[in-house]
């Protein structure tokens, strides 16, 4: 049971996982579901930091440009900082890293890292899963296009995807998409076998077939099979087929491969310190619903530019009317229809939480602890990536205790 664990005793480093060559037989992470497979915990906790070597991707360059270092002056009051958990419980900052089994941690302060560790097998320059982080860059770049007049929000989807007439996407508008308010039968839940998302995972090469596997194979054949359930623009319903059908207008109406879009549009410019990826279907499709790969820090340069207004390291890289478009949050009814008690009066914009806090805080999430928290008034910027056995996105642990512990150390912060 992925309770009997905890940070210490799945280490994948203690573990030994994949060590030697070859690794011992019972240390072996497989890209499949025989023996110990990297789809389960803890064996991710290797994983997540690896899935270059477990799945097909495709590289997002950084190209010839210079590194932009941040400054570092690392601070030595923030682990023992004390917080209330949404729960009761009273927790450290460093209690709450083990907690939510983090494999990194960075924090920026005005653009400085003043925290910084990382755990596992995860280093500073590997690559590591973001997960719906990803949902956040592909809604990102779909709000920067219908910003330069490229795409219409107000028009249906079919007007650049035909292809979906007769799915759940016939009468929708690019908005609905965007913002995440498409009436669709999909099911986010990770726990259900019969699950859409299970059938989406094995589209978009997540997860391997099982035997006699019948389904759709790619993200494109996925996309076709959805059905209509509800009525679009009345409730916010996260769904990752959703981001699907975004990326998916998105490459149509530039013409352009979503990874080679993101390596000229943005990772070129930030400076970042490597090249990330994305897994990709079986004919090369990337999985834009969650499949990015960066290293920790470049995730930071990315939130960093957010917190700035959209220019960073030199570049304007996303116009600031996009920037606070984001920052300004979605509709607060429609949100309040999930039912997420543990983000109460939060949005949804552009595939981004927006929070209403004091903070003015919005972020980038992903299943199982991965995070770019943005918090302008507070000049603060948290990017994290995790392996917490938990694939929740809200109403979990991983809100429970994250959340609270960011505005306590943004409130911490901001007495400097």
């Amino acid at each position: 049971m992925a309770t009997d664990w905890n940070a210490q005793t799945s280490d994948p480093t203690t573990r030994k996982l994949m060590q030697g060559f070859p690794p011992e037989p019972d240390r072996i992470v497989r890209s499949d579901n025989a023996g110990l497979s990297g789809n389960s915990f803890p064996n991710t906790r290797w994983a997540f930091s690896h899935q270059r070597e477990m799945k097909s991707t495709v590289n997002i360059r950084r190209g010839a440009a210079a590194t932009y270092a941040f400054p570092k002056k690392l601070r030595s009051d923030i682990d023992g900082l004390s917080f209330t958990t949404q729960e009761g419980q009273q927790l450290t900052w460093a209690q709450s890293i083990d907690a939510m089994f983090t494999d990194g941690i960075v924090v920026l302060h005005r653009g400085t890292i003043v925290y910084e560790t990382f755990r596992g097998a995860l280093t500073p320059h590997l690559p590591h899963i973001a997960f719906s982080v990803t949902k956040s860059f592909v809604g990102l770049m779909a709000a920067i296009l219908a910003h330069e007049g490229k795409i219409d929000p107000g028009a249906l989807v079919t007007q650049y995807i035909p292809e979906l007439a007769d799915t759940a996407y016939g009468d929708a508008t690019v908005r609905h998409v965007m913002d995440m308010t498409i009436g669709v039968q999909y099911s986010e839940n990770y726990t259900d076998a019969n699950a859409e998302v299970r059938a989406y995972g094995i589209a978009a090469g997540f997860s391997p077939p099982p035997l006699g596997y019948a389904g759709p194979d790619t993200i494109f054949d996925f996309l076709r099979t959805l059905k209509k359930q509800g009525e679009h623009g009345q409730a916010f319903a996260y769904k990752t087929c959703n981001t699907e059908v975004l990326s998916w207008i998105v490459q149509r109406v530039t013409d352009t491969p979503m990874a080679q879009l993101l390596s000229e549009r943005i990772w070129q410019k930030l400076g970042v310190e490597e090249d990330a990826h994305i897994i990709v279907d079986r004919i090369g499709t990337p999985a834009c619903g969650g499949g990015m790969n960066m290293a920790l820090r470049d995730l930071a340069r990315f939130g960093e530019m957010l917190r700035l207004g959209g220019v960073f390291n030199g570049n304007e890289i996303v116009p600031e009317e996009v920037v606070d478009d984001i920052a300004n949050g979605g509709d607060r009814n429609h949100f309040a229809k999930a039912g997420y008690t543990t983000v109460p009066g939060w949005s949804y914009r552009n595939q981004f939480w927006v929070s209403h806090d004091k903070f003015g805080a919005y972020t980038a999430r992903g299943i199982h602890g991965q995070v770019c928290w943005i918090a302008p008034k507070a000049d603060v910027v948290i990017a994290r990536f995790a392996s917490h056995p938990v694939a929740a996105n809200g109403n979990s642990i991983l809100d429970k205790v994250s959340l609270p512990a960011y505005a306590a150390l943004a409130d911490h912060l901001m007495r400097d």
